[in-house]
């Protein structure tokens, strides 16, 4: 059994993750701006990533810490401004760290380009994708011997298009994963399946890889 910290663990992805793994027999600390929609079971806590003397707090007796934020800037503080003090902290720790990311740093085939590079991805979109991509850079550039892994959803994801638990999906690593109708997507359920996998059975060490149906 294993402690979770899931940062963001009210939202869509965070939210999926922390059931699964209490459904599981895990314990899982749900961390939020406002705690008042933490599934049941979670124990809910107030805070933010932002906050070092708090992330080092829950750090302590924590085994997995899990990142299911927004990488845009809230309150004038991008996610990636917390990754230097998070990946310290966890190191320190012992603590492995874990991160919900984007589709659109994915290759849409090897030797690229990403999907935010091609012309159809929307413009409105490309400040996220950005961030996230930003923040998988940094992780591979953190020192050899720091456990972390970051998981790329499908190019459809998210609390729009939820769909049902299908128990059966495919991983892959750094290329853009589509069915037999070119259609991208994973619902949440699912994916919180692969990412609780990922921490029970580590097979991504200092990695990146993506689900979808």
């Amino acid at each position: 059994m294993a402690k979770l910290v899931v940062f963001g663990g009210t939202g869509y992805a965070g939210g999926r993750i922390g059931a699964e793994a209490l459904r599981r027999g895990h314990d899982v600390v749900g961390v939020a701006r406002n705690t008042g929609t933490v599934p049941e079971g979670v124990e809910a806590v107030q805070g933010s990533l932002h906050d070092e003397e708090f992330v080092a707090r829950v750090a302590k007796d924590a085994d997995v810490i899990v990142v299911a934020t927004p990488a845009r800037a809230i309150d004038g503080e991008k996610l990636i401004d917390a990754v230097p003090s998070l990946a310290r902290i966890a190191r320190e720790n012992g603590v492995r760290l874990s991160f919900v990311g984007g589709a659109a740093s994915l290759l849409v085939a090897e030797g690229g380009p990403r999907l935010f590079d091609t012309p159809e991805f929307p413009a409105e979109y490309k400040e996220e994708a950005g961030n996230h991509a930003e923040v998988l850079g940094l992780l591979r550039e953190q020192p050899e011997g720091f456990d972390w892994f970051y998981v790329s959803p499908a190019a459809e994801f998210g609390a729009w298009i939820p769909g049902e638990r299908r128990g059966g999906f495919r991983v892959g690593g750094d290329i853009l994963l589509t069915d037999e109708n070119g259609k991208s997507h994973i619902g949440g359920d699912d994916f919180a399946t692969a990412y609780v996998d990922e921490i029970e059975q580590p097979k991504h060490r200092r990695a990146r890889f993506t689900v979808a149906y």
